[in-house]
């Protein structure tokens, strides 16, 4: 009996230290399995992309829209009026990160409303009409790049993904002539990525002249961004005094991208009498163009 009793106590000793165990070693694997879990939906929000790939046709049923401002969203993310003459897609929104990007897709060939013009997804913002000294607009946002437009050639290559605007005296060019473009051009990469848009250098097309357009404009390298890079962009135009004559005015077109100033002295400042910024998504003469915008604000100041 005195045996028995002892190897009843041993192996319901023994079961509760093995229950113990099991279930310490049951507890230290479940988190183990969510923290592995949760480093996993991280890692997939982290790869998570809104780009179009694959085939595509110019116009889609979810790209058609009756008036250029007919289709923004209720409450749209991005500053601005929209101007969408494009029917491949209408402009919609992602959110990666905890970031919210507007989302500005067209095709070239898209733009219905004026067959002869390049297709288009751009928000305009107020314009500042003084021509006083210490008038300005300014804009800041966060862009990437996924696509540009691509032709058989390089110089119709790229899109516009921001401009200057602004009227002036005198006559000349457009009725709504733009001043300053930035424009950007793809980068292919090599060996498996030979047909792949890798990267894109940022253009600077200015104007030589009010009312230039063509010959009339220069086009000047700013920098390199790559594919999907999230770029800051700051752009500020407007009025101050010229430092070396107080008795004339500099009309100015300053930007901020990726943290490397550009800045720029618009010509014959007297003739200007607005400043105006938009963005977005413009110019597609072949292919697909996608960019995107967040974190978007607008300043205007009229002395």
């Amino acid at each position: 009996m005195k045996n028995s009793k002892f190897i009843y106590k041993l192996t319901s000793t023994t079961l509760l230290v093995f229950l113990a165990f099991f279930n310490s070693c049951s507890t230290d694997e479940k988190p183990s399995e969510e923290v592995l879990f949760e480093k996993e939906k991280e890692q997939e929000s982290i790869d998570m992309s809104d780009e179009d790939t694959g085939s595509y046709t110019t116009c889609n049923p979810d790209g058609e829209n009756t008036t250029r401002t007919s289709n923004d969203l209720p409450n749209p993310v991005n500053l601005g009026t929209i101007d969408d003459r494009s029917c491949y897609a209408n402009y919609k929104e992602s959110t990666i990160d905890n970031t919210t990007w507007g989302i500005y897709n067209i095709t070239d060939g898209s733009n219905k409303f004026d067959t002869t013009l390049q297709p288009r997804i751009e928000r305009s913002l107020p314009v500042a009409n003084s021509t006083n000294i210490g008038t300005y607009v300014k804009f800041t946002g966060i862009f990437r790049i996924l696509e540009v437009g691509d032709t058989s050639g390089t110089n119709s290559d790229g899109s516009y993904i921001a401009q200057a605007k602004g009227k002036h005296t005198g006559g000349g060019g457009s009725a709504d002539p733009a001043i300053c473009l930035y424009l950007a051009k793809p980068i292919y990469g090599s060996g498996s990525n030979a047909n792949e848009q890798v990267a894109f250098d940022i253009y600077a097309e200015r104007i030589l002249e009010r009312g230039g357009s063509g010959s009339g404009r220069e086009v000047v390298l700013l920098k390199r961004v790559n594919k999907n890079e999230i770029t800051t962009f700051d752009l500020e135009v407007g009025f101050k005094q010229d430092p070396n004559d107080a008795t004339k005015k500099i009309h100015y077109c300053n930007a901020i991208i990726g943290g490397e100033a550009f800045n720029w002295n618009i010509p014959d400042p007297d003739r200007g009498i607005q400043s105006k910024i938009r963005y977005g998504a413009y110019r597609v003469k072949g292919g697909r163009a996608q960019i995107r915008w967040a974190n978007t604000t607008h300043e205007k100041v009229e002395k």
